[in-house]
């Protein structure tokens, strides 16, 4: 088991890598598979040594090799968290199918978090076929297809009726498409049960979040905050600890 999540843990650090491309890259338009990995300063391709996840980056200072830009950390910490992921994965579920489905939700909500925190966007390109891909795995595994289908119309559904409703009230957006699309794709992988789940740990961390901003003076009820980055981290942990913390809460109404 353990030589298992340290190859896990391993794999993930290099798919994490990738995904620091997709981070980069999406937003902008611009491929994830050419052309090869470059300073976004100076555009020098990198060497393979220079590509080596968090070790290159902790040699090198996290600066370019040649033009001595800074390299933001958050290239090393995006790896190790995707290596934690994949690691806690493999422990959890084993080496299974429904634990290599785990580690590509995982995937897929590392981006769309750090996107959506840095650019207030959640790509197309991910929710889109995303919920597709949930919609077609559900048959063979976990949540089932009739739990996985009905998660897309109350986790799209839910999240659209809020914002349609928001939008008539105040005249302002509050909620954008994306973050209804991407609920509807955490339906689609985790069931209607673990989407509300999600949706309520979510809603508790933007709404703390907002209420810090507030007391410290750091932003008004106005202050935009990217959900995406709530439902991201809400929806691991719900594919994770979500049917016991609905056990927990069910066990208070006998």
């Amino acid at each position: 088991m353990i030589a298992g999540v340290i190859v896990a843990a391993l794999f993930g650090l290099v798919i994490g890598s990738f995904l620091n491309v997709c981070i980069y890259r999406l937003p902008r338009g611009e491929s994830v598979a050419w052309p090869a990995s470059r300073c976004t300063s100076c555009q020098r391709a990198l060497a393979w040594y220079e590509n080596v996840p968090v070790l290159s980056w902790a040699v090198l200072g996290g600066r370019c090799r040649t033009c001595k830009a800074r390299v933001s950390a958050m290239y090393p910490v995006i790896e190790l968290t995707t290596g934690i992921l994949f690691g806690a994965a493999y422990y959890w579920y084993g080496p299974t199918p429904l634990g290599i489905v785990r580690m590509l939700f995982g995937c897929a909500m590392v981006v769309l978090f750090v996107i959506d925190l840095q650019h207030r966007i959640l790509p197309n390109v991910i929710t889109v076929p995303g919920t597709l891909i949930g919609l077609a795995l559900s048959p063979f595994l976990p949540p089932g297809w009739v739990s996985s289908l009905i998660g897309v119309v109350v986790g799209g559904g839910m999240l659209f009726a809020i914002a349609e409703t928001y939008y008539r009230l105040r005249g302002i957006q509050g909620l954008g498409m994306g973050d209804v699309k991407m609920l509807a794709m955490i339906g689609a992988f985790l069931g209607w049960k673990l989407t509300l789940v999600t949706l309520v740990l979510a809603s508790f961390g933007g709404a703390l979040l907002g209420v810090a901003l507030i007391v410290t003076k750091r932003g008004g009820m106005q202050a935009k905050l990217p959900f995406g980055t709530f439902l991201a981290v809400a929806a691991v942990i719900a594919a994770v600890a979500g049917d016991s913390l609905v056990t927990w809460y069910l066990s208070y109404y006998p």
